[in-house]
């Protein structure tokens, strides 16, 4: 490694959240083991700011990543740390994601403060949750449970759920595991039933692409997990053609197998009836081409009318 790079000062740009800084602070810690110095920067954005309207009425793409892609531009930052999941499917054309970091345990949870809260089929209980997929699939396997919005940080939903404003709070387990929480857990989602969100689990990592090309290979290398990566270019790769967001209750989750890669994807009807499902496999060199074959089977199947069918619900609100 040249001087000048171990002489750097590698700027990590970051929400405020405890989770958030969480993450940065993992990167941080990685690239310091790899002989790189860094600094956190904070930068709050719209996702941070709007939390009086669900993610999917706020109407704008990247709500969680919008500002610091304008900091990677203008050179404040040298890189930004996002969840996966959070990162729009569109990557502009002047920035890249250098690095998928490896994966936590993919589930979505149930915490209670109750120890004995236990969710069944025919359960009435309101849950807290601000995800489209969640609500959505709640709906399809849980008809008689309410769902309540949840925005805000961990911290701020568990507020929420200790107030009775619902009586249990659906989230990743990753999240919940990194603050130190998952002694609420009282269910876990099975992970073929409930499919995650695209990346969920894992952290990106973004450069703008003329960052110095020796430093952006340095963060790769300290940073990037292979299997992880190759996992998650197939998830947005389905993202990306199903064209879907935060908002669209879309979801993929791939696996490495000994075939290859493993992608499990789909989409449900915002009332839960229809659910769209299935699973292909390809060479690991076919991540890509595998998630987007996925997505084009999946909107010929029916996944065109429940795309069009979310927009006319919406346009009308």
């Amino acid at each position: 490694m040249q001087e000048n790079i171990k002489d750097k000062v590698i700027r990590i740009g970051t929400r405020g959240s405890k989770l958030a800084l969480w993450q940065a602070e993992h990167v941080a810690e990685k690239l310091q083991a790899a002989g790189l110095h860094t600094e956190l920067v904070i930068i709050s954005t719209k996702g941070d700011q709007v939390l009086d309207r669900s993610l999917d009425k706020i109407g704008s793409k990247g709500v969680f990543t919008e500002e610091l892609e304008i900091s990677l531009r203008d050179g404040s930052i040298d890189i930004a740390v996002h969840s996966a999941k959070d990162v729009q499917s569109t990557i502009p054309d002047d920035l890249e994601l250098v690095a998928f970091m490896e994966r936590e345990k993919v589930n979505d949870v149930i915490l209670s403060f109750d120890p004995d809260f236990k969710l069944e089929r025919d359960s009435t209980a309101v849950i807290g949750t601000s995800s489209t997929r969640r609500k959505a699939l709640l709906k399809k396997h849980y008809p008689n449970v309410t769902t309540a919005e949840s925005r805000g940080n961990l911290q701020t939903r568990l507020r929420k759920l200790e107030e009775k404003q619902f009586d249990a709070l659906m989230l990743a387990f990753a999240g919940v595991y990194r603050m130190g929480y998952d002694n609420l857990i009282v269910h876990t989602f099975p992970e073929d039933e409930f499919v995650p969100a695209a990346g969920q689990g894992s952290v990106a990592v973004e450069c703008a692409k003329n960052l110095e090309p020796e430093l952006k290979a340095a963060i790769k290398n300290a940073l990037d997990h292979p299997d992880t990566h190759v996992c998650l270019v197939a998830e947005r790769a389905f993202l990306r053609t199903m064209e879907g967001g935060c908002s669209i209750p879309s979801f993929a989750l791939a696996t490495l197998t000994d075939e290859g890669v493993s992608i499990t994807g789909g989409i449900v009807s915002l009332d839960g009836k229809t659910l769209l499902q299935q699973t292909m496999t390809a060479p690991t060199e076919e991540a890509e081409a595998i998630g987007v074959q996925l997505a084009n089977d999946t909107l010929r199947s029916g996944g065109e009318e429940i795309l069009s069918s979310i927009k006319r619900e919406r346009s009308e609100i």
